[in-house]
């Protein structure tokens, strides 16, 4: 136990006395990994869609393109297909909140349907209720209303993009997620709203949905439904392109598949470069203490266990600037979701990123201290006195 404490206090000793040297390689380990677990909550952030995804969702667009509508007449063969149990529609809306700045999801939905099919957005039922019997009515994630300081009650206006016309609602309900998982910035209101007024404007594309959405009685019944429905519409002016859910986020997320390989090679690159910095700190400190280790060799300390030494005075630093990592994570987190949460509806830390900081860090501890002790246990204590003063 006395030898344990005495080199404890040897290796903390050690670590700190270079006070300068010691900060900088912490601040260069506490960078690093925030940056890493930054980077990578932003690729888990990519694919929040796909992991709140259901498995008893499908979701059918134009085979083409989803910017090609389908005719709403579909849904009326869709619903007879064996295994759908509910079938809902939508149109993107595209449209702009003041100015182009102010980007957020919007879409037209069959309002009923719609919720029965996803029950992850909770809405209290006096809210539903108002929702349901106004028209004009629209819903708001919780994130979304709070950035734009809405409450219930309030008028709204979207100037169209995709369709042309303007769009006044009043805000009937506000939605919070089930989950973290769930996108709390959307807004949604009547596709009939919408249907009505492109009837005034444009009537050649009225009677027209972006996409249909259908429950299905077993995530095991997906592919031959899909098949089934796309088979009904084959050789047709509108051919459709049925997939679950999850697919269908991840057609989107492929369109920047290269981005997210970018970053997370980033990511796994910072962890190298820490490797490098805390082994340059730990060669420069057996580099400058050569002598000493050679004394503690003649005053009959073993190679393994000066070795031992190094490693504990690499594993302190490397530690230390993990603990103070994790602590700044979250307040860094904080800060990006300020200025970029509009882009990442959802940007949740995952506290299994700290288990990775601890086992990277230990990693890079061990590592950085290997080639240092090598040399030490291979230098004689001739030439290590030598060195001394």
């Amino acid at each position: 136990m006395m030898g344990l404490m005495f080199a404890l206090k040897i290796i903390l000793k050690s670590a700190f006395r270079h006070k300068t040297r010691t900060l900088l390689t912490m601040g260069s380990v506490v960078i690093a990994l925030v940056a890493f677990g930054l980077l990578r909550t932003v690729v888990n952030a990519w694919y929040a869609g796909v992991a709140a995804s259901s498995a008893t969702r499908l979701v059918t667009r134009n085979s083409i393109s989803l910017t090609f509508p389908l005719p709403m007449a579909y849904k009326d063969k869709i619903r007879q297909v064996k295994g759908v149990t509910d079938v809902s529609w939508g149109s993107w809306f595209g449209g702009i909140y003041i100015n182009e700045k102010n980007f957020f999801a919007n879409f037209a939905v069959d309002p009923k349907s719609y919720l029965k099919l996803y029950p992850e957005y909770l809405i209290g039922p006096e809210q539903k209720a108002a929702f349901l019997n106004d028209r004009r009515g629209a819903v708001a994630g919780i994130k979304l209303a709070r950035r734009f300081g809405w409450k219930v009650g309030d008028l709204v206006t979207l100037k169209g993009t995709v369709y042309p016309v303007d769009l006044d609602f009043v805000i009937r309900a506000i939605y919070r997620g089930k989950d973290k998982n769930t996108d709390e910035s959307q807004f949604f209101f009547h596709w009939d709203y919408l249907n009505e007024s492109v009837k005034k404007a444009a009537p050649e594309r009225a009677d027209e949905v972006g996409f249909f959405m259908e429950g299905i009685s077993g995530p095991l019944l997906a592919p031959a439904i899909s098949a089934q429905i796309d088979s009904m519409f084959k050789n047709s002016l509108a051919e459709t392109l049925t997939e679950t859910e999850k697919s269908f986020q991840l057609s989107f997320i492929s369109m920047t598949e290269a981005l997210l390989m970018v970053i997370q090679l980033v990511s796994f690159v910072i962890i190298a470069i820490i490797m490098a910095v805390a082994a340059n700190t730990m060669a420069m400190t057996v580099r400058e203490r050569m002598g000493e280790y050679a004394v503690l060799k003649t005053l009959g300390f073993g190679g393994f266990r000066i070795a031992g030494l190094i490693a504990g005075e690499s594993m302190v630093i490397v530690m230390t600037g993990c603990i103070l990592a994790i602590a700044l994570t979250y307040p860094a987190a904080h800060a990006f979701r300020a200025q970029l949460g509009d882009y990442f509806p959802v940007f949740n830390i995952n506290r299994r990123l700290f288990i990775f900081y601890a086992e990277a860090s230990l990693l890079v501890g061990l590592v950085a201290a290997v080639f240092p002790a090598w040399k030490v246990i291979k230098t004689p204590i001739a030439e290590g006195l030598r060195r001394a003063g």
